[in-house]
C-alpha cells in the first residue's frame, strides 16, 4: 500500500475561496489554490431554489477527472485491481480451469497405490498446476491477443476487454460440461436455456462447469482403482490361505502395487489419458 501511494499522480487541490482567501485582490499564497478557479460559485446555503442547488457549490457537488475525463482506469489504481486478482487467483483457477480434475485425479492415484504422502501434497500441487498451464495455454493466448493487448493500446475499454476475456474461458468451460448439469442449475434459477452458450449466465455457467469437472474426475478415479482392487483382493485371499489373519493386507500388496505402476509406466498412461480428455 505504502508503494502504490508513492506512486500516485499529482492532483492539484484547490481551496474554497471564502472572504480570508484573498490578499489585496490577490490569493493567499498560503492557501492550497493556485489559480482563480474555486469549486465554489454561490456561498454555501445561500440557494433559494432548486435551479441553484444543480449549480456547482462546494456544499453538494464534488467532481474528480483523471487524465482529461478519457475513461482509462489510473495507473495506481490499475496496480490495486491487480493486486486484488492475484489474491483472487486461487478461486478462478480452481472454478474456471482444469485445475479440479486433474488434482482430484492425481489425489485418487495416490490413494490407489497406499503411498500415504509419496508423492508429497507440494509435488502433485506443482504437478496439477503445470499441468493445467499447459491445457489452458491456447485459452490464455486467446485472452491475450483479443482482450490485453488491444486494452493496453487503448483500442477497447475495460468492460470490452472484461466481456472479451471471458469469452475464450466460457468457451472452455462449456466444451467440458455436461447438459444436464446446466440445466440443472438453469431450472434452479428458473431461467429459460434454448440449448446455447450466449444464453448461459456465468452464474450458472461456472457451476454446471465445476459440478461436471467433479463427476469427470470421480469416474477416472474409480477406473484407476479397478487393478489396485484386485491385486489387494489376491493378497488378502492368498493371507487367508495360508492363515496369516494377523498379518495387514496392505503391508504385502503396497510392494506390489507399486511394481504394477512402474512396470505399466503408470504416471505416463495416467497423466497422458487424463490431459487427453481436455481434447
Amino acid at each position: 500500500m505504502v508503494g502504490i501511494l508513492c506512486i500516485c499522480p499529482k492532483v492539484t487541490v484547490h481551496a474554497t475561496e471564502t472572504t480570508d482567501t484573498r490578499v489585496d485582490g490577490q490569493l493567499n499564497s498560503e492557501l492550497t489554490g493556485t489559480t482563480d478557479e474555486r469549486t465554489n460559485i454561490n456561498e454555501p446555503g445561500s440557494s433559494n431554489s432548486g435551479d441553484d442547488l444543480k449549480k456547482l457549490n462546494v456544499a453538494n457537488t464534488v467532481t474528480v477527472t483523471y487524465d482529461n475525463g478519457n475513461g482509462n482506469i489510473n495507473g495506481a489504481l490499475r496496480i490495486l485491481i491487480t493486486l486484488t486478482l492475484i489474491s483472487l487467483a486461487p478461486i478462478l483457477i480452481i472454478c474456471l480451469t482444469s485445475f479440479t480434475r486433474i488434482i482430484i485425479v492425481l489425489h485418487f492415484t495416490r490413494n490407489a497405490l497406499n503411498t500415504q504422502t509419496a508423492p508429497p501434497n507440494q509435488v502433485i500441487l506443482g504437478l496439477a498446476l503445470f499441468l493445467t498451464f499447459f491445457i489452458m495455454s491456447p485459452t490464455i493466448a486467446q485472452i491475450r491477443t483479443e482482450a490485453i493487448e488491444p486494452f493496453d493500446k487503448g483500442q477497447i475499454n475495460q468492460q470490452e476487454a472484461f466481456q472479451i476475456a471471458m469469452e475464450p474461458i466460457r468457451d472452455f468451460m462449456y466444451g467440458q460440461t455436461q447438459t444436464k448439469d446446466v440445466q440443472l442449475f438453469m431450472e434452479i434459477s428458473n431461467t429459460e436455456w434454448t440449448g446455447n452458450l450466449d444464453d448461459i449466465p456465468n452464474a450458472v455457467l461456472i457451476p454446471s462447469f465445476m459440478l461436471s469437472e467433479l463427476r469427470t474426475a470421480f469416474i477416472i478415479g474409480f477406473l484407476i482403482y479397478i487393478p489396485f482392487i484386485v491385486i489387494d483382493m489376491v493378497v488378502a485371499s492368498t493371507l487367508m490361505s495360508m492363515g496369516m489373519m494377523m498379518l495387514p493386507p496392505t503391508t504385502i500388496s503396497m510392494p506390489f502395487k507399486i511394481l504394477l505402476f512402474v512396470l505399466a509406466d503408470g504416471w505416463n498412461l495416467v497423466i497422458g489419458n487424463l490431459v487427453r480428455t481436455f481434447y
